[in-house]
């Protein structure tokens, strides 16, 4: 039956009961995707999906699908025009493995956070079985892991370089970025006729060429960007031999992502290749223009659609990134910061595309009305929770740019920075009736709010719960230039700046610092120096980063290759999971659990002076109980006193790495 009667709007089909209920005999389009059904805007792939159907075409859903056999894909039968698949809205090895490639206790994206709900490598599989369900029908790739990985990429869970992720999925066109443009075209010229291997011009899409086309290319390569030939890529086969090609393969493809002057990219992989057009252009503030033929897509319009934020009545356990985001307000997309460890530029864009206030004051209304909303804003935010309406100052010089970051090594004099139009978006949500508490849990930029003092009086005031997250990351000005983040003198300054607001406000609130341990760049001796920074901060970070290497990312390149593709020059990086947990130990220098390697790590540093007693030393001696604890684990594992020491390895929870976190299943927090 359709499930329906309880909610203000159906639920996509996720049965052929559901399509019957519907009138239909068939759906347009399935979307496959690897997370929980959650009928909310946070959720990538179900975006999608409202986006299509309030466009006219009958969507079906096929959420977390049994992927042992072709038979669950059979559900809804075939779909007119193609299959849209999506590993869901992280990475499926992200989603199941921590930095010390352990598996995550949560999957925060499941029912009950239950994990082994999809498979590893999750969007080649579903693929593969679309493929098999019905062997004519056309699959599109889509989602953050096709994005991540659509050229040939470093993978940190198998150790290797594989291929496009194109050639493994078999499938007939990968939608990268924020998918609603492309989609929106590939399946609208679909609907009028066109075969899919007929659709090769359209922005934000990549698919395969065979050799001849390849040799064309390579013929007649790019030489400069203004003549906006297609930049060649080293070839897969290149950079598994070459780290060096690695580097430029990285370098080249980061100067090819402004919508405004990128190049397409092709690259070979035997004796076929991928082909990757110029990125999508990014959706329209507010409300947007109607544009040619109601081309026009814009931010307004996608939390019009009629979600009813809830998940599907089908669970009957709570899933747990909805939990965090049921009552939180998405208000922009993009992060024009350009962090090398970070995949949010790569995939949503470095220009921020805003909804109009009206349109957050309407998602306010909707909350309202939710019936266990009690006056509560859990995030009023994005990737960021400081960069709404920022922008250039000039269409033309964004357009003309090829910086990957506008605030780094300093913030760009070409970029406005003024924090007005959001903290009058802040005030009237505060105004709205039913409301009580307004929350900022993003990421704040603080380099950015430390020029706004009318900001950071706001945040303090209103919106801070006690706690108030920021992400100086490093305070080493060689790793953080490695990271493209400012110097820790812009931290300690905002951190000035919100105390006073805070006492001003007559409130005791703390800033809690977020930081990366194993960045490339960064050696055990830069580890010391941001211990003791802690130490003498009064600092005890609880949520430490371990670095991992997601696809695609600079940070990624440079911890594979060991170069900088931007500088082409040497960078250190921590390899081995071993030295990955002395780095971190030392971020957790106050934590008994953590002294046996920290102190490790001091003498490897040189840094034995810092093991001691006094007010100057990051951690004591051993203990006696440290060494009954030891001298028992040695007789129980039978080492004898010349055995190497084999020291437990710590546990890593599912928020202990690299952002898997599910407070906005959208929006990563701020880098």
């Amino acid at each position: 039956m359709a499930h329906s009667t309880r909610y203000a709007h159906p639920f996509l089909p996720t049965t052929r009961a559901d399509m019957q209920a519907r009138g239909w005999e068939q759906c347009d389009i399935i979307i496959v995707t690897g997370d929980a059904y959650v009928d909310h805007p946070a959720f990538g792939p179900v975006l999608i999906a409202r986006f299509l159907e309030g466009r006219g075409f009958k969507v079906g859903l096929l959420p977390q699908p049994d992927w042992h056999s072709a038979e669950p894909f059979k559900a809804l039968g075939p779909p007119r025009l193609f299959f849209g698949v999506a590993a869901g809205n992280l990475d499926s090895m992200l989603n199941r493995l921590t930095a010390q490639k352990k598996n995550r206790s949560e999957d925060q994206y499941s029912p009950g956070g239950q994990t082994n709900c999809r498979p590893d490598r999750a969007t080649i599989v579903y693929a593969q079985r679309c493929r098999e369900a019905y062997p004519d029908v056309p699959i599109i790739l889509g989602g953050i892991e096709a994005s991540l990985r659509r050229i040939a990429h470093f993978d940190y869970w198998s150790e290797k370089v594989r291929r496009s992720i194109l050639f493994d999925a078999k499938a007939d066109l990968l939608v990268f970025g924020m998918g609603e443009r492309p989609i929106m075209e590939v399946a609208d010229r679909m609907r009028q006729g066109e075969r899919i291997q007929d659709i090769r011009d359209v922005r934000g899409t990549a698919y395969t060429i065979n050799d001849e086309e390849m040799r064309a290319l390579e013929a007649d390569p790019a030489r400069r960007a203004a003549d906006r030939k297609t930049v060649v890529l080293p070839s897969y086969e290149q950079v598994i031999e070459d780290k060096h090609a690695f580097a430029v393969m990285s370098r080249d493809f980061q100067m090819e992502t402004n919508p405004g002057n990128a190049r397409p990219l092709a690259q070979r992989h035997g004796n076929r290749a991928i082909y990757m057009n110029a990125p999508a252009l990014p959706l329209e503030d507010g409300v947007g223009t109607a544009g040619a033929e109601g081309k026009s897509v814009a931010m307004d319009e996608l939390y019009d659609l009629p979600f009813n934020r809830v998940p599907h009545p089908m669970y009957r356990e709570r899933i747990p990134a909805y939990e965090t985001v049921k009552h939180s307000i998405v208000l922009m997309r993009g992060c024009f910061g350009g962090c090398t460890f970070c995949s949010i530029t790569e995939h949503e864009g470095r220009v921020i595309q805003s909804r109009s206030a009206e349109s957050v004051l309407r998602e306010v209304r909707a909350l309202r009305r939710m019936g266990d909303f009690r006056g509560t804003i859990t995030d009023l935010g994005g990737p960021t929770a400081n960069m709404y309406k920022l922008k250039c100052k000039s269409e033309d010089i964004e357009k003309r740019c090829r910086k990957l970051s506008c605030v780094h090594p300093g913030v760009c004099e070409n970029l406005q920075t003024d924090h007005g139009p959001l903290i009058s978006l802040m005030q009237d949500v505060r105004k709205e009736d039913g409301v009580k508490h307004v929350f900022i849990a993003s990421g704040v930029r603080y380099d950015l709010a430390e020029r706004s003092p009318e900001y950071v009086k706001e945040l303090a005031a209103h919106h801070v719960g006690g706690q108030l997250s920021v992400a100086p990351e490093h305070v080493s000005p060689r790793v953080l230039e490695k990271m493209k983040k400012p110097g820790i003198e812009s931290f300690e300054r905002f951190q000035q700046m919100f105390a006073c607001a805070s006492e001003e406000a007559g409130k005791e609130q703390y800033d809690i610092p977020y930081f990366i341990s194993g960045h490339p760049g960064s050696t055990l001796e830069d580890m010391v120096e941001l211990a003791l920074w802690l130490k003498q901060n009064g600092k005890r970070p609880r949520q430490v980063q371990d670095f991992i290497p997601t696809p695609m990312a600079m940070a990624t390149a440079m911890y594979f290759t060991g170069l900088d593709p931007l500088k082409m020059e040497p960078v250190y990086t921590a390899q081995g999971l071993r030295e990955k947990r002395l780095q971190k130990a030392l971020l957790l220098y106050w934590n008994p659990e953590q002294w046996p390697l920290a102190r490790e790590a001091l003498k490897l540093a040189g840094r034995e002076d810092l093991i001691g007693r006094g007010p100057h030393a990051l951690v004591p001696p051993e203990s006696p109980g440290e060494a009954a604890r030891r001298q028992r684990a040695e007789r129980d594992t039978g080492a004898g006193a010349s055995a190497p020491r084999h020291e437990a390895t710590p546990r890593s929870g599912p928020n202990g790495t690299a952002r898997p976190r599910a407070r906005r299943p959208g929006g990563p927090r701020a880098r």
